[in-house]
This record gives structure tokens, C-alpha cells and sequence, in this order.
């Protein structure tokens, strides 16, 4: 098992949903954005890294039928399966680090939020920003939210990189085309304060 994969079978074995930072029970800026998207309730949409995150959740309940969770963790998938119950049948679930991610599926929404920023090398963020490209469609809808400049420097005891819009639009700027972008707050269970940058970008 690599280490990046041990300290996430870690997190989620050890730790209770709300006693992580990124807990949200309500994530109404990823599901606005995707709303916003305007696509299909069977168009095919994927969280990345969203083993702990109620997105999938919400959208099961607004109607949308083609869900897929990617997480790296095993016990992430997991504890998301139980919690999801019978609607757990509608999600297709993948255990995978997302720059090893490969796919027969081409995706209409690629949505991250809170596992990007976990990528300090520049070569590991050309592969990530490369993967996107590839398991996306023609005019897929990328949503990202990341720690902004503002944020946190580390998260779960790992480095992180920060983000200002100049910089991720330096990143993803020549393949994705800018639609949307704002920072928020996100008060965590224990009463702290993370800065986030949210951007929704269209492939070009």
C-alpha cells in the first residue's frame, strides 16, 4: 500500500465524519454549481475525493441518475455505502488515487472539492489537470474548490498548495474556459474557519 493511500485508510478508519475538517452537511456551493451547469438528470457526473461528502447524497434527492464517487480510500467508499443505504444501487463507486484514474466513461461534470489542493508537485498537477482532460467530454463542466490563498497550509497533517484565481487559471486556463468563481468560508466541526476558492470552468 502506498503512504498517501495508508494515511487515508487511516483518516477514514480512525476518525468519525465531523471529526474531519472538511465535513459539510449542506454542500450548497457544489450543488448550485452544478445546477448551474444546466445538463441533463442523466448526464454523468463525478465526484472526485468525495468518500466522506453528502454531495452524492443531494444529488440522488434532486433527481439526477448517473452518479459516480471516487475516492482512494476503501473505507471512505464504504462508510459512504452504508450511509447512502438503498441508494447506494444508483452510485457507481471507485476505489482510485485520481491521477490514476482511467475510465471507459466520459464524464459531463467533473466535481472536487477539497482534493486537489493535496497536490504539491507541479508534474503531479499536470497529470491531474491531464486525466481531466481525457475522462471528460466536449464541453464538460470541471467544478473545483481548493484552498485558496487565504486557507489553510496544511490539512490533515499534509501539505497543501494554495490557490488564487491567477493561479488556477495559470494551471487550467488554456483547456477550460472560466465561467465562474468566488471564495468561501467553510466553518469546520470544530469551530475553525478554511478559506476556500470555487471555479467552474467549461472544456474548450
Amino acid at each position: 500500500m502506498n503512504l498517501k493511500k495508508e494515511h487515508w485508510e487511516n483518516v477514514f478508519s480512525t476518525k468519525s465524519e465531523t471529526e474531519v475538517s472538511w465535513y459539510q452537511k449542506e454542500p450548497k456551493s457544489s450543488i448550485q454549481l452544478i445546477q448551474s451547469c444546466n445538463v441533463a438528470k442523466d448526464a454523468k457526473i463525478i465526484d472526485i475525493g468525495g468518500g466522506d461528502s453528502y454531495l452524492i447524497d443531494s444529488l440522488i434527492d434532486l433527481g439526477y441518475t448517473n452518479l459516480f464517487l471516487l475516492d482512494i480510500s476503501a473505507a471512505a467508499i464504504e462508510r459512504a455505502k452504508i450511509r447512502l443505504g438503498e441508494n447506494a444501487k444508483n452510485v457507481t463507486f471507485i476505489i482510485s488515487d485520481s491521477l490514476h484514474f482511467q475510465s471507459d466513461e466520459k464524464f459531463d461534470i467533473w466535481h472536487d472539492r477539497a482534493s486537489f489542493h493535496f497536490f504539491t508537485d507541479a508534474i503531479d498537477i499536470e497529470k491531474y489537470k491531464a486525466n481531466v482532460i481525457a475522462n471528460t467530454n466536449q464541453n464538460a463542466h470541471f467544478i473545483i474548490a481548493t484552498f485558496s490563498e487565504e486557507g489553510p497550509l496544511k490539512c490533515s497533517a499534509l501539505p497543501i498548495t494554495q490557490y488564487s484565481v491567477e493561479k488556477m487559471e495559470a494551471v487550467f486556463g488554456a483547456d477550460f474556459e472560466l465561467q465562474n468563481c468566488f471564495t468561501e468560508d467553510h466553518v469546520t466541526p470544530f469551530d475553525t474557519v478554511q478559506n476556500f476558492i470555487f471555479c467552474h470552468y467549461k472544456k474548450v
